[in-house]
């Protein structure tokens, strides 16, 4: 099944409340990079629309393998008109989406993990061989980075009309470079349970030291910019 077919409904409206503080810090890691830009994992837009603004004249392509979730964005960039001139919605993933040959800046917000050890190396080969002069890339390493167990937490809430949606969230080991998250997003009304869904997916984990490893073997640098995100150059 595909991974968002489930929770995409509840994806968006509960990511909403971390890109007040995200977004201001990707703004910055952008500052004065070459166009164009990729928005790798672009999910719902909320961080599309933050590109757009922090590099104003340039080209931005979204990338977003999950229908669900591209519904999502293709009407968010379709609604604003400074969105809709300049963004392109690729619906391959970002190894597989046909990409400019040179590339002013990749952003890829929360989704490092969704690659396996052989695919994040063409990531990092990806970035070398295509970063322009005076690019960068932009990536954020979730916690944790190691193998751990990680108690049920509520990872966001928000309300519409009536309802109130509540997302949980809990992980465990799956191996020395893996972790299952297990995310349950519950529907509540007059204060009672309606609705509850709950899915699960593998994260491959990544420490800085081997991130910082990986790029130094292809002549990349990451350079730490606070709450777990890196520019790469």
């Amino acid at each position: 099944m595909e991974q968002y077919e489930r929770s995409a409904e509840f994806v968006d409206i509960l990511l909403a409340s971390y890109w007040p503080e995200l977004g201001p810090q990707v703004a910055r890691a952008l500052d004065g990079v070459p166009g164009p830009v990729v928005d790798v994992g672009a999910g719902g837009g909320h961080g599309t629309r933050v590109i757009a603004a922090a590099v104003p004249h340039s080209e931005i392509l979204a990338v977003e393998p999950s229908p669900a979730l591209r519904s999502v964005l293709m009407a968010r960039v379709h609604e604003a008109a400074e969105l809709r001139e300049r963004v392109t919605v690729l619906p391959e993933g970002f190894l597989q989406a046909r990409l400019p040959a040179r590339l002013g800046a990749v952003v890829a917000m929360n989704v490092i993990g969704h690659f396996d050890p052989e695919e994040r190396g063409a990531v990092w080969d990806l970035l070398a061989d295509r970063l322009a002069p005076g690019g960068r890339a932009v990536v954020n390493l979730q916690p944790p980075t190691e193998p751990v167990a990680v108690p049920q937490f509520r990872s966001g809430e928000a309300r519409i009309g009536r309802r109130t949606y509540e997302g949980l969230a809990r992980a465990e080991p799956a191996g020395p470079e893996q972790l299952t998250w297990h995310l349950t997003y519950r529907t509540h009304q007059d204060g009672e349970l309606v609705d509850e869904v709950t899915v699960s997916h593998v994260w491959w984990l990544l420490s800085e030291e081997r991130m910082t490893k990986e790029l130094g073997e292809r002549g990349l640098t990451p350079k730490a910019a606070g709450s777990g995100m890196y520019v790469i150059s």
